[in-house]
């Protein structure tokens, strides 16, 4: 091969480089991005009352968006999040998870009530859900992609599987991959504990 051909590679090796790193920066290259999220929202937590932003506040909080009828990710990452809270040790009371819907026809304040009252899931959970804009809003201010699939009764939401490290002041500390172990999830969690509440990473 020759130099030239070679020199135009390196020059465009390095183009894409620095494309891909705008990408990331601007938010357009996934949930790893540095695209801020989170922000103002209002949802209906179970028993029925509106609630905003500063549930978040004061506490660690995973912060999943999912729905009641999901038949593997919802309930296989709140169960991976109960194994979490006893890995925190005594920083477990200063964690808990919230889990929003992104299916508000189905997830009523009664559905995820109960719901959310299964003893294999965290034992700090938090439901949350509301009207169609409300949740519409949320999910926008998360960055959360989710889409009805399919129709009748029995239609699947698909959603993304990633979870949000949120610190006690509701600021973004980290993405939570769906694959991680409780361990690995637990040891990202005491590492943003660690830096305190104004934690950028984990």
């Amino acid at each position: 091969m020759s130099k030239r051909i070679l020199a135009v590679i390196a020059v465009l090796a390095l183009a894409l480089a620095i494309l891909t790193g705008l990408a990331v920066r601007k938010g357009v290259l996934g949930p790893q991005s540095t695209v801020a999220v989170g922000g103002p929202f209002q949802l209906v937590d179970t028993s029925g009352r509106t609630v905003d932003q500063d549930v978040l506040k004061g506490k660690w909080s995973v912060v999943f968006f999912g729905y009641t009828h999901c038949p593997d990710i919802c309930p296989t990452t709140l169960f991976a999040l109960k194994q979490v809270e006893p890995l925190l040790g005594a920083k477990a009371d200063d964690f808990q998870t919230v889990f929003v819907s992104v299916d508000p026809a189905r997830d009523t304040v009664a559905q995820m009530k109960a719901y959310v009252a299964n003893d294999a899931f965290p034992k700090h959970l938090i439901g949350l859900t509301g009207s169609q804009a409300q949740v519409d809003a949320a999910a926008k201010a998360y960055h959360v992609y989710y889409q009805r699939q399919g129709s009748g009764d029995d239609y699947q939401v698909s959603h993304a599987a990633y979870s949000y490290l949120m610190t006690p002041k509701a600021r973004f500390a980290c993405v939570l991959p769906p694959n991680a172990t409780p361990e690995q999830t637990a040891a990202k969690i005491r590492t943003a504990m660690q830096q305190g509440p104004n934690a950028t990473s984990c």
